[in-house]
């Protein structure tokens, strides 16, 4: 491991033990997914994800971080939530969108990753909220296929911005894109240098190279960017109401290309499809 400025550069052997941190995440996740449905609560399903996480060998990285110290191995954030909501006695029902975002540290090294999921599958809500995840998560696959070796950090939030504007909002509004909350670096810690915007201009920021760790996490609104914090101290919400999506992922940089540390195939299919080279270690 290696520091360029603030910016913690990895060995291919540490990039294959944050796979094991990155994987064992994306299965807790997966677990979750399938466990979401109407009359599920919240606190059930950090249960399910912390479970998960232990059984792998695994610590999830939530728990205790920060001041006030997170009570929880995920955050559940529902309908108008953003991010950082903490699970609770609430109990889902058809037609709720729920963020799941969720990380796992294996021998020091972490995994970040976020999906949203509709509850009651994606027949239970309308084409409006429909379209706002597939609006963000596809602005998380724009962000990991602008990567490249030599390339810059913005380049990422610039193809997630261009990616959620060039979409067409259901009312003829605009998007809300979260400005104040950001990606950002990962390795021996869950939170690390560099920022990784949703938006502005490219060209900026540390240089992409071989060994950089990002987690490229979206958070965007049907309404205003804007938003307010519960009395919990945790949760972030929009400020007008609307709803929102978020989703996220690890990824390395390898000689070879991107490595998504928290899917399941480690981003290959995906990329493949988007013309990206796959850059996953053997």
């Amino acid at each position: 491991m290696a520091l360029r400025g603030r910016v913690e550069i990895k060995s291919p052997d540490q990039l294959r033990v944050m796979r094991k941190a990155g994987l064992l995440t994306g299965q807790a996740l997966e677990a979750v997914r399938a466990a979401v449905k109407p009359g599920v609560t919240t606190l059930e399903l950090d249960a399910i994800a912390e479970d998960t996480i232990r059984s792998g060998g695994g610590i999830p990285s939530f728990k205790g971080y920060s001041h006030p110290p997170f009570p929880a191995t995920i955050c559940a954030s529902v309908n108008d939530e953003i991010v950082h909501g903490i699970p609770n006695d609430r109990v889902l029902v058809e037609g709720d969108i729920v963020s799941i975002d969720c990380g796992a540290i294996v021998e020091g090294w972490h995994g970040d990753s976020a999906i949203t999921v509709p509850v009651g599958g994606d027949a239970a809500i309308g084409d409006d909220v429909r379209e706002l995840l597939r609006v963000t998560e596809e602005s998380l696959w724009a962000g990991i296929a602008a990567l490249r070796l030599g390339g810059r950090v913005t380049d990422v939030s610039a193809a997630v911005e261009a990616h959620i504007q060039g979409q067409a909002h259901p009312t003829g509004g605009t998007w809300g894109i979260l400005q104040d909350f950001t990606g950002h670096g990962i390795g021996t810690e869950l939170h690390m240098a560099p920022d990784v915007p949703n938006y502005g201009r490219p060209g900026r920021g540390p240089k992409v190279e071989r060994g950089l760790a990002l987690a490229i996490e979206p958070m965007v609104t049907f309404g205003s960017h804007r938003w307010k914090t519960y009395d919990d101290e945790w949760t972030i919400a929009s400020q007008d109401g609307s709803w929102a999506a978020h989703f996220e992922h690890t990824v390395a940089m390898t000689a070879a290309g991107a490595w998504v540390l928290t899917a399941i195939d480690g981003g290959e299919a995906k990329l493949a499809e988007l013309g990206v080279p796959f850059g996953g270690l053997a």
